[in-house]
């Protein structure tokens, strides 16, 4: 941007109110009138209001008639001075979106014989497509018409195919430079747009998917696309890259499968991905140098370039991640993807700053940018082109790239009715997509009654909520690491951990849960931000015997996949993942944040283990049951003293080959006898050593043994007499 000089300000700050700035050393800050006028007409403003601040007068003043925006207006004092007409907070009010919101589609629309442009730039006065020709360093201007709307279009004969493109936008005197927000395609680092044939990206037909009905069917796996291969043993070249994630039949040095075959193996149903949207932090020129999460969003609509082989080629990381996609329904995994629409990596340099200066973003109520991501900027999604833009995205991805699902990064900060049209954009192209997110509550400048967080979910329907309750419950507080959760024998948890078990929907004497319904609870105990539970266990007990630190590892995490509700696991949980101590990894070397194969080769028991309590919950549909009422039907608790915790999954043949289902988790250093109900034969699923939906071997008794740090599950197909 330009500095531009002025004898002093002047803001639209609503459809008919300006507020004028007069310093003190320009005539004592003193007009008794002030006049506006554009090319078309003139007007006198009325003053309202004058006060007195330290440095200058201001004035507030209305118009007989609102300004046209998008016009050069320049205000005239009672001296002869002047300066022009800024637009200020009328960017912010309803009035403005009802005057300029647009439904309709925007970005590039290509073909062959021309290509059509179209940029949402209400308060621009001027705007410009600058295009450069493939491999030409010179760009040529082209001037944009203005239509209806604030929208700007222009019509380019010819084939424009590879294409580099950016819109300049003149607003308040100062031009912009910005790459396309709807834009679908971009080169190295993302410095411009590129117009590509989308066609020529198409892959054949969908993979038909195993069916799946309800969000408690599911098993999230997450897992950052470069850290499922950047390992020496991983078994692919393409370390780092989309097409390493999407090589088939990979395997460690161990000939142990890797990658998607191995995540097949596992029994999970979906895979979420760590944010693959362009993000800054890793140089695309140079990706192994650097290494970030990405959680630094830049462009929202196109695939970050250092997971691809040429991030130069346009088309590389499309296709790239494209076939990833397709690999993953091939294995039976649907794709979840996490999404970062909270916030922008730097508000100043972001195209919707840009091109809509002031609009995109909350302020609050001295007209500062709000901060409740954290990170100097929370996204306006409760504006409607914020909202648009947001469920435009959303089905984008879910048309263009076929993704399964979203996590939506910091839910919180944005809007009830946002989530709400999301939910409903994405039942329009697939009913079974998830939709879970981050419902922390953040202070952000928007109603609390309006934010999409935990304590609104009554108003969120089908929508996921992580449970930090479950969380910090069966692990202990994330926040103090030397707190030990239920999995660890704390007894103190014990009552918290009977709830969240049960899907936090409330049983026994709390009626009231933190969820409606268990499909809005996503079970967890680890993710990629903190300790992994493996390091959280190597500093409450450092000097613990290892294998028992295994046990209680397994146990929390079989504790997870056994509860009612949603279950998500970080990728090598499952083998006892550690980023030796470092809790916050967003920018720690591949060493630190890699999925090391060699250590998952060192713990097949343990994750044989782990594929059978999956086998498990996937077998009968009492461990996923669908609703509160089901819960409370089915699901009762165990008169046993803490810290053993038993349930009764009871009456269930109808929803599998068993009819009564027992679970007893003993997080104590002893072994304990637990007596079972007269059902039947009793058969063992799962013990200290052994987990299949395929019983083991039956009981001999009507008592069950419970080794130390594990859990015992069995199942008889007789009704109670």
């Amino acid at each position: 941007m330009t500095a531009i000089e002025r004898l002093y300000h002047a803001y639209l700050d609503e459809i008919q109110k300006i507020t004028i700035l007069l310093p003190r050393n320009y005539h004592n800050g003193f007009s008794s009138r002030f006049t506006l006028r554009s090319s078309r007409d003139s007007m006198e403003l009325e003053i309202v209001d004058c006060y007195d601040l330290p440095d200058c007068k201001k004035y507030v003043c209305t118009s007989s008639y609102p300004p046209e925006i998008g016009d050069c207006h320049t205000v005239f004092d009672e001296h002869g001075g002047s300066t022009d007409l800024q637009i200020g907070a009328v960017i912010r009010t309803e009035a403005f979106d009802e005057t300029f919101s647009y439904n309709g589609e925007l970005g590039v629309d290509y073909s062959r014989e021309r290509t059509v442009f179209k940029v949402w730039s209400p308060t621009a006065t001027k705007l410009q497509l600058i295009l450069a020709q493939p491999g030409s360093g010179s760009f040529e201007s082209f001037e944009m018409v203005r239509k209806t709307r604030g929208i700007w279009k222009l019509e380019v004969e010819g084939n424009l195919e590879y294409y580099r493109y950016r819109y300049r936008a003149n607003i308040n005197l100062v031009w912009n430079e910005a790459v396309d927000p709807y834009a679908r395609a971009i080169g190295e680092n993302g410095e411009y747009g590129v117009v590509v044939d989308m066609e020529k990206t198409t892959l054949p037909s969908k993979h038909l998917l195993p069916r799946f009905e309800n969000p408690c069917d599911a098993v999230i796996y997450e897992v950052h696309i470069r850290d499922l291969t950047s390992h020496q043993n991983s078994g692919t070249m393409y370390k780092g890259k989309y097409r390493g994630a999407a090589d088939s039949d990979t395997v460690s040095s161990a000939g142990i499968s890797t990658g998607l075959s191995y995540l097949a193996a596992l029994g999970v149903t979906h895979v979420e991905f760590l944010p693959f949207n362009d993000f800054e932090g890793v140089d695309e020129r140079n990706p192994d140098k650097q290494y970030n999460w990405g959680y630094n969003p830049v462009h929202f609509n196109l695939p970050e370039g250092s997971y691809a082989t040429d991030p130069d080629d346009p088309y590389c990381r499309i296709n790239e991640l494209k076939q990833l996609i397709k690999k993953s329904h091939e294995h039976g995994i649907r794709v979840i993807m996490d999404v970062v629409y909270n916030h922008v990596y730097i508000r100043e340099n972001s195209v919707f700053e840009k091109l809509v200066p002031g609009y995109f973003f909350r302020h609050d109520e001295h007209g500062m940018p709000s901060n409740g991501t954290g990170v100097g900027n929370d996204f306006a999604s409760e504006r409607r082109m914020g909202r648009k833009f947001i469920v435009d995205s959303v089905a984008y991805w879910m048309k263009e790239y076929e993704v399964d699902g979203f996590r939506f990064d910091l839910m919180g900060i944005l809007d009830i009715e946002t989530m709400l049209e999301v939910r409903a954009a994405a039942d329009c192209i697939d009913k079974t997509a998830l939709i879970i997110g981050e419902g922390w509550d953040l202070n952000t400048p928007i109603p609390d009654s309006c934010k999409a967080n935990i304590g609104n979910q009554l108003k969120l329907p089908r929508i996921g909520h992580f449970n930090d309750w479950f969380r910090d419950t069966i692990k202990g507080s994330t926040f103090n690491l030397y707190d030990k959760g239920y999995a660890m024998g704390n007894e103190r948890y014990g009552d918290a951990a009977k709830q969240v078990i049960a899907g936090s929907v409330g049983v026994g004497r709390r009626k009231a849960g933190l969820f409606l319904e268990p499909i809005q609870s996503v079970n967890y105990i680890e993710s990629h931000d903190n300790h992994t539970l493996w390091d959280k266990l190597a500093i409450i007990d450092p000097e613990l015997d290892v294998m028992i630190q295994k046990k209680r590892h397994s146990l929390a995490t079989s504790i997870v996949l056994l509860s009612q509700g949603i279950p998500f696991i970080h990728a090598g949980q499952e083998f006892f993942r550690t980023k030796q101590g470092i809790g916050n990894s967003y920018k720690s070397p591949d060493t630190i944040n890699w999925l090391d194969w060699d250590l998952r080769d060192d713990n097949l028991k343990y994750i044989n283990y782990f594929k059978g309590i999956i086998s498990i919950r996937h077998s009968h549909r009492a461990f996923r049951l669908p609703d509160t009422q089901s819960i409370r039907k089915h699901l009762h608790f165990m008169d046993l003293d803490l810290p053993i915790i038993g349930y009764w999954l009871k009456d269930v043949e109808e929803l599998g080959a068993w009819g009564h289902i027992a679970v007893i988790i003993n997080p104590s250093p002893t072994a304990r006898e637990i007596p079972l109900p007269d059902v039947g034969e009793w058969h063992v699923l799962a013990d200290d050593t052994r987990a299949s939906s395929n019983p083991a071997r039956k009981m001999s008794s009507l008592v069950g043994s419970v080794a130390p740090y594990s859990l015992l599950v069995v199942a008889s197909r007789h009704q109670q007499n």
